[in-house]
């Protein structure tokens, strides 16, 4: 199995949609540390699992310096985030989206 990961950071702003009363549902911005994973059985015909590139143009052009809620069809939670990530890029089997040093959230596929 080969492996790659990329890791990211993303300005952007997002506004949380809660059942409860939260400071993050005011507008607000953070910059993101995100840490895609990908891996693949076998290279692609450059010899690559995903380009490097590639991964940061999907996640990076997508969301940088936007406004979450405007580009992403779902409550823009770190969770969310993660989730979507692992959807987007080609073989990413695993997401680490950093809200802050001390806040992460992870989604992994299951086996």
């Amino acid at each position: 199995m080969y492996y790659i990961q990329k890791t990211l950071e993303i300005s952007s702003s997002h506004q949380l949609y809660l059942d409860y009363e939260s400071k993050c549902e005011s507008l607000h911005g953070h910059n993101w540390k995100v840490v895609v994973y990908c891996r693949a059985r076998e290279l692609d015909s450059n010899g690559m699992v995903v380009d490097f590139t590639e991964v940061k143009r999907l996640v990076h052009g997508h969301l940088d310096h936007k406004f979450l809620n405007d580009v992403l069809p779902f409550n823009p939670t770190a969770e969310n985030i993660a989730r979507w990530i692992v959807d987007t890029v080609p073989n990413c089997y695993r997401a680490d989206v950093y809200e802050s040093r001390d806040n992460m959230a992870s989604y992994e596929l299951d086996d």
